[in-house]
């Protein structure tokens, strides 16, 4: 019996809106982040994360990304994580699933802190979704609209192509055989840098500058100074993942949005006069305005994001599992 091969996990639609297994991101804003690793990593919508397992944070060292990129990888010896080309697709799909649920629970403990008690496991299975669980262990609760903010950015960022650094980290991983927690810790490499979701704790500083009072031109002209660049803006055509996150924002009234658009203005007029092409906010400019708002610090953002990304990560992983050679029974 033949089946019908699942289509691309990502591909560009109309007017460039990018589509999930072929379905439009626009329509999947409302889905709860376990939903969205189910249709990336089965091809259909399912509440594919299991709770995280009670697992205390193996290591602190101050920083949230290294914190969970060392955790991650540290499971394999605990799990017996085996290398892909020795097990089967179903076997290494339940090491994603629970590697990917661990990686919230360990940005959620690191950024709580080694000063406050551990929330009880008990109260964290109070949360229905992954993202209330998240919350819930991260501060005690769980705000309903936070959590829709988390699942509507984690969406977003959940699968971004098979070019982007981080994507291709995890497959270039994945195809030399290493074990999941490998392939996943390395992609976590992939999106650190100040240039990829390490611009979003960046853009937050600009925004809150303007927020501030600062004139929008001003704090553009400081940035391209500073870093010959503006964090989050770029000369590129609009990205409609972005103008989702924009709406979002919008629609929850997050303190930063008007600051926010002041700078996609002035950010348009100034690049487009030094470069002469279109310039807009990217994701992480959005998404570090949508984690302003739900609380977090900068310094967390970058962590945040990855714990969306292992959703579209551990969908190319199990792609290039494939192209190995037939794994033994």
């Amino acid at each position: 019996m033949q089946t019908t091969p699942n289509p691309p996990i990502y591909s560009l639609g109309a007017g460039d809106e990018p589509h999930y297994r072929g379905r439009p991101l626009s329509r999947l804003l409302d889905r709860h982040l376990e939903s969205v690793w189910g249709l990336l990593v089965d091809g259909e919508e399912s509440p594919a994360l299991p709770p995280a397992e009670p697992f205390p944070l193996p290591v602190r060292t101050g920083d949230t990304r290294v914190d969970v990129q060392s955790a991650i990888a540290q499971l394999a010896p605990v799990w017996g994580f085996r290398p892909l080309l020795d097990i089967t697709p179903k076997r290494a799909r339940e090491d994603l699933a629970r590697a990917s649920v661990l990686a919230l629970s360990f940005v959620a403990q690191s950024a709580r802190g080694s000063d406050l008690a551990m929330v009880p496991q008990r109260e964290v299975e109070q949360g229905r979704s992954s993202a209330e669980r998240f919350l819930i262990r991260w501060s005690g609760h769980a705000e309903p609209d936070h959590a829709r903010a988390l699942d509507a950015l984690w969406t977003v960022v959940a699968e971004d192509g098979p070019d982007s650094p981080s994507t291709r980290i995890a497959i270039t991983a994945a195809r030399t055989g290493a074990d999941v927690g490998a392939c996943l810790a390395g992609a976590v490499s992939g999106v650190s840098g100040p240039l990829e979701a390490g611009a979003a704790a960046r853009a937050r500083r600009v925004a809150e500058r303007v927020h501030d009072g600062l004139a929008p031109t001003t704090a553009v002209t400081d940035a391209l100074r500073e870093h010959a660049m503006v964090p989050g803006l770029g000369p590129r055509h609009e990205d409609s993942r972005a103008a989702l996150l924009r709406e979002v924002c919008r629609r929850l009234g997050v303190r930063l949005y008007s600051a926010g658009r002041a700078i996609e203005e002035a950010g348009r007029e100034l690049l487009a006069e030094t470069t002469g092409r279109p310039a807009t906010a990217d994701v992480h400019f959005w998404g570090a305005l949508l984690l302003d708002h739900i609380g977090f610090e900068a310094r967390l953002f970058n962590a945040l994001i990855i714990c969306g990304r292992t959703a579209g990560w551990s969908a190319h992983i199990l792609e290039a599992q494939r192209s190995l050679r037939p794994s033994p029974p």
